[in-house]
């Protein structure tokens, strides 16, 4: 047989084992429905299609107005997308629209509908007040549907004085707060004095880990973290942190004491179940290697930098995985929160410097199925750990700022690894690579032996097939060949589908650009999440069709506003929600240096029809065994 016959025979074999793996547990989403007043005195109606319903399901609109009667809008079922303009509005009275899905010529039940209160100014974003405490900002956040009625709610990481690991001082306390869209406060976690305040501390995660249909909240917790309900954890007696300033390079640092990892309602913030942290920190210096520093930190800067993730390791139930280290010793500890029990799946560790899986962790991740089994790996910077917990490979190009894995080169097989690393402390190498997500072979490699900061990967020129990359340094925009193909766009930070085509557009601060127009919409009055990284409080496909919106703070930190396009497309795909990738990306994108999201499928301009995804929907409280919480720190 020769090789192009058994290629081609053993991705079928993958394809087919693929779809026989079970199908992923994933939230049961309600139809998403938003409508937006615009300025031209219209309404932009957006919502939902789901990733299990079938290609000829139809839609109706309907307007319901002050004297209760409800109008459908539309003549014939909408087919060819799910948005809407209503053109034709008296705003004197409230007015609200639902959506009635249309499956071989029937109508379905009625979605929930979203009112416009009468006389509501035109604007293009919904907004949750917020309960800041004097002196916190509102910083990174998540989503997950928190009561089981199908709608996302938002879980913000309210900061204090941040401190990045390096520097000394006494920071903030970490606090978590939980609100409904409507800017219904649910719930208040503080993690305490025991747990610092910064980027690379305080990673969280938020989801559906046992498919009862109801979110959990998990981070890393210490002795005095308080849960939503009151309740302490360990002893809120302990005060671990270094409190004398004599001792240089160690005050203000967390180097004692017991570390927890706690798993929380997502209902009430409640703590569920709280166990010893995987690993511990010991020994302090033993998170060294090459890239970053390679001589003895044991000032608790390379010890205490963590990430954390998502991963459907089984193919069908989502694991919790909380890592350490990745300029040196690297370790994931991969967790299972089923029928009210917490335990260990796996831990991957790399044990020192000198192992060809140490160094090579970012200060992200992303979490796929890089080779068509079912199960989840971990795309661990510029190494990948297996669903089984072992070192799938290590292309040994060490850690970066920034990562994006998608399928970024459709006419390569498979998913694409896109990396910028750093080039210090008298290493070598190249600044950017590209590689096969399964395999570690190299696409790309360029600027060499330059210290690379910023770097994306997607498609945002509809001229060029495929994604385009570029980066500091790049000198333009770059096919993912490597091929110069265009000026340098205006920005290389984070991404967003807006308007009306398929191309992705560039998100800076509060404002979106697109490649080759310029500007085209300013979040007046909101801004970037607090810290320095000019990242939204969180951008993903919230409600509405599959373009995403986007979360801001406003300057005074008393609300959220969460921002939605009104510019009409003929394009339809289901939510990008229910495609694992992107949302396992969701999930991580508060996670150090905040990346945006990507589908696991080419989204882009000559795109494919998206496959269908492998999933299950679950309902709210399948698991009758969680109403008992159970704690034990030991």
């Amino acid at each position: 047989m020769n090789k192009i016959k058994y290629s081609a025979l053993a991705l079928i074999f993958l394809i087919a084992g693929s779809q026989a793996m079970g199908q992923r547990q994933m939230e049961n989403l309600d139809r998403g429905v938003i409508a937006i007043h615009k300025a031209n005195d219209s309404v932009y109606i957006g919502w939902r299609m789901l990733g299990t319903e079938p290609d000829e399901i139809a839609f109706n609109i309907y307007r319901q107005s002050g004297n209760g009667k409800s109008v459908r809008l539309n003549k014939k079922p909408i087919k060819g997308s799910t948005n809407y303009e209503d053109g034709n509005v008296n705003f004197k009275k409230d007015i609200s629209y639902f959506v009635k899905a249309v499956l071989k010529g029937k109508e379905q039940g009625k979605s929930v509908s979203f009112t416009i209160k009468a006389n509501a100014p035109a604007q293009q974003y919904i907004t949750i007040p917020l309960k800041t405490p004097a002196g916190y900002a509102p910083n990174d956040a998540s989503v997950g549907d928190l009561d089981g009625d199908g709608e996302y709610e938002v879980i913000l990481h309210q900061s204090g004085r941040g401190i990045d690991n390096p520097s000394t001082g006494i920071s903030g306390i970490p606090i978590f707060q939980a609100y409904k869209m409507d800017g219904t406060f649910l719930w208040e976690i503080t993690l305490g004095r025991n747990i610092r305040e910064g980027a690379h501390y305080t990673q969280f995660m938020v989801y559906d880990l046992d498919g009862d249909g109801i979110s959990e909240f998990a981070c890393k917790t210490a002795d005095g973290t308080i849960d939503g309900i009151g309740k302490v954890i360990g002893d809120s007696t302990k005060d671990w942190r270094n409190l004398n300033r004599a001792s240089g390079i160690f005050y203000g640092k967390i180097l004692d004491g017991p570390e927890y990892f706690t798993i929380f309602s997502g209902k009430t913030g409640e703590a569920l179940a709280t166990t010893n942290y995987i690993p511990n920190r010991y020994p302090l210096n033993g998170w060294n290697g090459h890239g970053g520093n390679d001589g003895k930190d044991s000032s608790g800067n390379r010890v205490d930098r963590f990430l954390a993730c998502v991963a459907y390791l089984d193919g069908i139930h989502p694991s919790v995985v909380m890592c350490r280290g990745y300029y040196g010793r690297s370790v994931l500890a991969a967790w299972d929160w089923r029928d009210g029990k917490l335990t260990s799946r796996w831990v991957f560790d790399s044990k020192d410097g000198e192992n060809p899986f140490s160094g090579q962790g970012n200060h992200n991740l992303t979490v796929t199925d890089v080779d068509a089994d079912g199960k989840d790996e971990i795309v661990y910077g510029s190494m990948v750990v297996d669903d089984n917990g072992k070192g799938l490979f290590s292309t040994g190009f060490r850690h970066g700022d920034a990562m994006h894995v998608g399928d970024l080169d459709p006419g390569h097989p498979g998913l694409e690894v896109f990396g910028i690393h750093e080039i210090e402390n008298k290493t070598t190498g190249p600044g950017v690579t590209v590689f096969d997500a399964r395999t570690g072979e190299v696409l790309y490699k360029g600027s060499i032996n330059i210290d690379v900061g910023r770097g994306v990967a997607e498609d945002i020129d509809p001229s060029n097939p495929g994604a385009e990359m570029w980066w500091g340094g790049s000198d333009g925009l770059l096919n993912m060949k490597g091929e110069r193909i265009g000026d340098m766009p205006s920005s290389a930070q984070f991404l967003i589908w807006w308007d009306g085509d398929l191309s992705r557009e560039l998100l800076d601060g509060n404002h979106i650009d697109k490649y080759k127009v310029g500007r085209i919409f300013t979040a007046e009055g909101s801004i970037a999440a607090a810290g320095s990284k000019n990242t939204p409080v969180i951008s993903a496909d919230l409600f509405g069709d599959w373009r995403e919106e986007i979360i801001y703070r406003t300057p005074d930190n008393k609300n959220l506003r969460i921002y939605t396009t009104t510019i009409p497309t003929k394009y339809r795909i289901y939510t990008l929600m229910h495609d694992p990738q992107y949302r396992l990306a969701v999930a991580t994108e508060n996670v150090a240096y905040n990346q945006p999201p990507h589908t696991s499928f080419f989204l882009g301009t000559d795109m494919k029809k998206a496959p269908k995804p492998n999933i299950i929907l679950v309902k709210k409280s399948i698991n009758k065994k969680l109403d008992k919480p159970i704690i034990s720190v030991r």
